[in-house]
């Protein structure tokens, strides 16, 4: 074991087996995870995975995959965490495949809801839940868009998505319709935002290419009549959907009115963020096989494709590549929010840094995240601070789409493992190899979002796997430093505050940070976000701009740490 671990991975966990399990079970004690505690293997590592016979998390994903390879077979799906019950405990919601035109499961498929309880596991209430969906499903976006104070799913599939208001009594409705919602084509991710700052949520849908049974392709080398899943080159490129929020229940379709529906792609993944820190918030858009989109927010409803000026659209060497999963996080603290887009293999990932004029520089070469990634496919992937020392450090989670891959390029594997670089406020380190045996492991994954769920500070990390069990990585590290979580309630601003700027200083360290709308792929994230502070005793102060029109501005002194606070917008205080 030892000469799995780096002096840097022994510095982070210089502590005895004993020391840590009685520390954890001590600071936890109260939530009665002393059960989930027992359960930690001998080896403790950064991260480490929750077994389903630990987790109760037994669903699998289903990919329906066919010797005729229909595309949809092998991209999805998502994941996310949710406080469905508003009990202050992450749940989880798991997507699958399910019936089309070209699948029809006996028995059906459907798609799970797992309650967290408490103890470090997990119980299957879907059916109570009544959220099952049943078609071919892709991702997952939360938000509370009706201001309730519960979080709402909406789950794109290929078909038909659906919208499920959340009844509050831990059961949903399905209210697509209503909403006006349905979208139908192929839907990949989507994402919750507030593009005119009018204090609703709405909603950024992509749509990926033109797709039915009777359009797919055969393609691959052919031998003994096998057939591989097809470039997406082959297929016709189709709008996305942005949909405003009308206050009462339902939704108008402004793609074409907001310019978006102009702008025929491939879309997989997709972050709102505000790249020229005008508080109007963009969208940055990973294509496959075609150029990626920057929708430039120019007020009045209206966006502008800037992706080609702003750098972001090609390959340095000018080529369209085959873009997946994005975010978006201030990773250098300069105050403007950087790109990142994980393509396939052979095609390298881009780590974007923003030059403050909109237009950013690939710092994949010199960052070492071109050459750790050149034949790696990338899906779910995510900006946090894993080890909580107030540096974003960034994860990756990886599969090739083809299934035949490994007989065209010796080089590529169709199952790839996970990734972690760790920001050391300098560079970033590639500390996969030390990080666990998880990240050795082979997986197809797609989704990838982060959580909390044992509420330790520590943030962990929730990985979906196309046909495959789902991985959940329980975060050893993080909370051997300190921190403070904060929950984020707005009024006059949108009910989950995406948006809005957290600044904040512990003695030394001064830190910037941005609640963006969606980011990694096809998954959704927990809505709570965590400062670290490293070895600093306290917050000196923290600062909250609500995204609301005029952008107010609340200070607050005199924090906790190592817990999880609310600030509810206009309260002047914590809770």
């Amino acid at each position: 074991m030892d000469g799995l671990i780096s002096q840097q991975s022994r510095s982070l966990l210089s502590f005895s087996r004993r020391s840590f399990l009685r520390g954890i079970a001590g600071s936890l004690a109260f939530s009665g995870l002393s059960r989930f505690v027992r359960a930690l293997p001998d080896a403790v590592y950064p991260f480490n995975e929750i077994s389903p016979a630990v987790s109760g998390i037994t669903w699998v994903h289903t990919a329906g995959k066919s010797p005729e390879r229909y595309l949809p077979e092998t991209t999805g799906a998502g994941c996310a965490f949710l406080d469905y019950d508003n009990d202050g405990w992450m749940d989880i919601y798991l997507v699958n495949s399910g019936k089309c035109d070209f699948l029809n499961p006996n028995p059906p498929l459907r798609n799970a809801l797992y309650r967290n309880s408490r103890d470090g596991t997990f119980t299957d209430v879907t059916e109570t839940a009544r959220v099952g969906a049943g078609g071919f499903g892709q991702g997952v976006a939360v938000g509370d868009y009706d201001g309730d104070g519960f979080p709402d799913l909406y789950l794109t599939q290929y078909g038909r998505s659906i919208l499920y208001h959340n009844n509050g009594d831990g059961t949903f409705t399905d209210v697509t319709e209503k909403a006006g919602l349905a979208a139908p084509g192929w839907a990949s991710s989507a994402v919750w935002f507030d593009y005119d700052n009018d204090g609703r949520l709405d909603l950024f849908v992509c749509q990926f290419v033109e797709f039915s049974k009777s359009l797919n392709k055969s393609c691959g080398p052919g031998e003994e009549g096998k057939h591989g899943y097809c470039i997406p080159r082959l297929y016709q490129p189709m709008p996305s959907w942005l949909f405003h929020n009308n206050g009462d229940g339902t939704f108008t379709d402004v793609s074409k009115a907001s310019g978006i529906g102009k702008y025929p792609g491939k879309a997989w993944g997709a972050v709102a963020t505000d790249v020229n820190n005008d508080g109007l918030l963009d969208l940055f858009v990973g294509n496959d096989t075609v150029p990626n989109f920057l929708f430039k927010n120019v007020g009045q409803g209206r966006f502008e494709e800037i992706a080609t000026q702003a750098g972001v659209a090609y390959s340095a060497d000018g080529r369209a590549r085959s873009g997946m999963g994005v975010d978006s996080a201030d990773f250098n603290e300069d105050g403007w929010m950087d790109l990142f887009v994980a393509n396939i293999d052979r095609e390298m990932f881009s780590i974007y840094q923003n030059n403050h004029d909109e237009t950013f520089d690939d710092l994949a070469g010199p960052t070492g995240i071109g050459a750790a990634t050149r034949l790696m496919s990338g899906w779910g992937l995510k900006f946090f601070d894993y080890d909580n020392d107030g540096n974003l450090d960034l994860f990756l989670a990886n599969g090739n789409p083809d299934d035949l891959i490994e007989s065209l390029h010796n080089q590529v594997k169709y199952q790839e493992p996970l990734m972690l670089f760790r920001n050391t406020g300098k560079s970033f380190q590639n500390v996969s190899a030390e990080s666990g045996p998880a990240f050795a492991k082979p997986l197809s994954a797609r989704g990838m979002a982060i959580g909390d769920f044992d509420n330790d500070g520590a943030v962990d990390v929730l990985v979906s796997v196309n046909d495959g069990a789902p991985m959940l990585l329980r975060n050893n590290v993080g909370s051997q430093n300190h921190w403070l979580g904060i929950r984020l309630v707005g009024k006059k601003s949108n009910p989950d505050a995406i948006g809005a700027r957290i600044n904040y200083q512990a003695g030394d360290l001064k830190r910037s940070r941005m609640k963006v709308g969606g980011g990694s792929y096809l998954s959704s994230h927990d809505p709570r976000i965590v400062l670290g502070i490293g070895k600093r005793p306290k917050i000196d102060w923290l600062e909250i701009k609500w995204p609301q029109p005029g952008g107010a501005v609340e200070r607050f002194t005199e924090l906790p740490v190592n817990r999880y606070i609310t600030i509810v917008e206009g309260k002047g205080k914590w809770g």
